[in-house]
């Protein structure tokens, strides 16, 4: 059991590595619309909206790459926060009646409005990178290659989630 939940917790910790790597590599190319998604979200002052505009990316990126390199625990407690952070972030708009606005997730040429969905999704992957906390005990080369397809794998599916869960919620998917 502990062998298969150090996997599970490598795998999840490849896996939102490069969902953070990707998307903080999609936050700078579209830098110029970053501050107007955080400051929809309503949850900053407006002088904390640019900074936070500047500072997402870079943390999405350095958390993103520890991840990929196997690092831990701080990196693993960073992106789990980071997870959650977000979830919270979209779970308070749509108490507010505001899901509405786009989530900001990446994929900039498709609007995504926020949704349980996509908070389910933030807690899972924040779930999954837990027993990445605990130290990982002496792996063969097959857990460890277990783990980095299965991390692949998280990060290939997380874009079609987002991608159908997007079409799904948009206003066109319910004209017929």
């Amino acid at each position: 059991m502990e062998l298969g939940l150090a996997v599970i917790g490598l795998a999840a910790s490849i896996g939102v590595g490069l969902i953070l790597l990707l998307s903080g590599v999609e936050k700078l190319r579209h830098r110029a619309l970053l501050p107007g998604v955080i400051a929809n979200y309503r949850l900053l002052p407006p002088a904390l909206v640019a900074p936070a505009a500047l500072l997402l990316p870079v943390a999405e990126l350095l958390i993103g790459g520890a991840l990929v390199a196997w690092l831990a625990p701080l990196p693993v407690v960073l992106a789990i926060l980071l997870l959650l952070m977000f979830a919270l972030a979209m779970a308070i708009n749509i108490a507010r009646g505001r899901s509405h606005i786009d989530c900001g997730c990446g994929r900039s040429q498709l609007r995504h409005p926020i949704g349980w969905p996509l908070v389910s999704r933030n807690v899972a992957l924040a779930l999954l990178l837990v027993p990445r906390l605990w130290p990982v005990p002496p792996l063969s080369a097959i857990d460890m290659g277990t783990a980095i397809a299965g991390g692949l794998a998280i990060a290939l599916a997380y874009p079609l989630y987002t991608a159908i869960a997007a079409l799904i919620a948009s206003p066109a998917a319910y004209r017929r």
